[in-house]
């Protein structure tokens, strides 16, 4: 039917809503902005919502002082940003009391790509500084538990070669112990694991991690399994030549540390909370976090094994990587040459140099890198080849030490046994508390008889 009456204009579509940034145990995701655009990880915001404290130059400081050691250049960079008590770790060490390191991986793929092995190459350089026994867990029935389509003899194997890989980024046999889960939970540990579920409720993992009615059994227990690796009581063998199945209050004392990808804080939060619930009440673990090692597209996302392209996988060859970083790693260069020049780049968000902290060692030359592609004076490609070179050195060097890692040099790893290990050289004696001073005798109480003064 006509009519006079104008056709309505069509609509245009919403604008694509912002989002807060989204990070859990087993998915990272920047925030949305009011465009649509991915927005990189906001860190302060996780630790201010996760109630974290950021490493400051006050700790550093005391850091360097107790330990003898600079900072490594994470923590110089703020790489490692974030903690949970890592203070009192200090004390324990100054002190000579002991402690051991704790650190896992889930093994979803036969390989690491690079941005696993910044927590790993982190975890044995404390390992190195503090002289001290290393735990580390390979958690196989947590990955065919939460990732469909994965079996748990497939998870089993991706774990030893995993393992193979941990190895090869030079820890020491002595003191380290690699275990996995469908491997070695038993008796002691699987004791403190079933305590440990006792004192939590669905309602408290449900908030933590999100499981609902539909998440299988598996999932809500195994919380309980990653939370008791941080006691000292679930490897009693490592302490002693005589282990039992018998846990103590002594071992019990024994701190802990863990270094984590911040994803990671969750499941600790709820151990922390717990620890002192136990038969033998244990330290709150202190926990050290780390930023995600940017994916190659740039902000918003880390490596991930499941997109390839994500991620430089540390069995990559030397072409593999230099033809990821060349199409892939987001760039911070202008549009044109002659804008590049004029107005510079922004290496705040350009991949390669992102990168370029994790792996360069020498801060005066990474700030002359920085300075030098802010003004336009170095070229993207120019900022990717130097990338690319760092990057082959490392996976090159990983590689070669990897071919050395025979099923001996694999099964000395994994036999529970006595670890060795020296911690302090030099530790400081404890000050001696002052003496109580006796109670105040009040006039003319001096001479009262004893029941009289009560």
């Amino acid at each position: 039917m006509a009519t006079d009456a104008a056709a309505p204009a069509a609509e245009a579509p919403p604008a694509p809503a912002a989002a807060d940034q989204d990070i859990n145990p087993w998915s990272v995701q920047g925030g949305v902005d009011e465009n649509g655009e991915v927005v990189a990880i906001d860190y302060k915001a996780i630790s201010k919502k996760w109630s974290t404290s950021l490493i400051d130059d006050a700790l550093l400081e005391r850091f360097e002082r107790v330990t003898g050691h600079k900072p490594h250049r994470w923590l110089r960079r703020g790489l490692f940003f974030s903690h949970r008590d890592f203070d009192r770790i200090l004390t324990r060490y100054e002190h000579g009391d002991p402690f051991f390191l704790y650190t896992g991986r889930g093994p979803s793929t036969g390989s690491l790509h690079l941005g696993h092995t910044i927590p790993l190459q982190f975890t044995k350089w404390l390992q190195d500084v503090f002289d001290v026994p290393l735990v580390f867990m390979l958690t196989d029935d947590e990955k065919a538990l939460f990732k469909e389509g994965l079996a748990f003899e497939d998870t089993l194997q991706y774990a030893m070669e995993n393992a193979r890989d941990i190895i090869a980024l030079g820890y020491d046999q002595k003191k380290t112990f690699i275990y996995s889960d469908l491997k070695y939970l038993s008796n002691h540990f699987l004791m403190n694991a079933w305590e440990f579920s006792r004192l939590v409720t669905f309602n408290q993992v449900r908030g933590a991690f999100g499981f609902d009615g539909s998440s299988n059994i598996g999932k809500i227990f195994f919380p309980s399994v990653q939370c008791v690796a941080g006691f000292a009581t679930s490897y009693p063998e490592i302490w002693s030549d005589t282990p039992s199945n018998v846990r103590t209050k002594e071992i019990a004392k024994i701190d802990c540390l863990i270094p984590m990808g911040i994803d990671q804080d969750p499941y600790f939060r709820l151990l922390r909370d717990n620890s002192h619930r136990m038969r033998y009440p244990s330290p709150k673990p202190a926990l050290i976090h780390s930023k995600f090692l940017t994916a190659l597209q740039g902000a918003g996302g880390k490596m991930s094994s499941s997109n390839p392209n994500s991620a430089i996988f540390m069995t990559d060859s030397g072409k593999q990587i230099k033809n990821k970083i060349n199409k892939h790693a987001f760039s911070g260069g202008r549009a044109t040459l002659e804008e590049h020049r004029e107005l510079g780049g922004n290496p705040d968000v350009d991949v390669s140099y992102i990168y370029l902290t994790y792996f360069e060692e020498d801060d005066a030359k990474l700030a002359k890198i920085y300075d030098s592609y802010k003004k336009g004076e170095m070229l993207t490609g120019e900022l990717k080849k130097l990338a690319i070179e760092v990057l082959q050195a490392n996976v090159e060097e990983f590689q070669e030490r990897r071919k050395a890692v025979t099923d001996e040099v694999l099964a000395s790893f994994m036999k529970p046994r006595r670890l060795q290990w020296g911690g302090n050289p030099n530790p400081k004696p404890k000050p001696v508390p002052e003496p109580k001073k006796d109670k105040e005798v009040k006039a003319g109480e001096k001479d009262l008889p004893e029941r009289q003064k009560k």
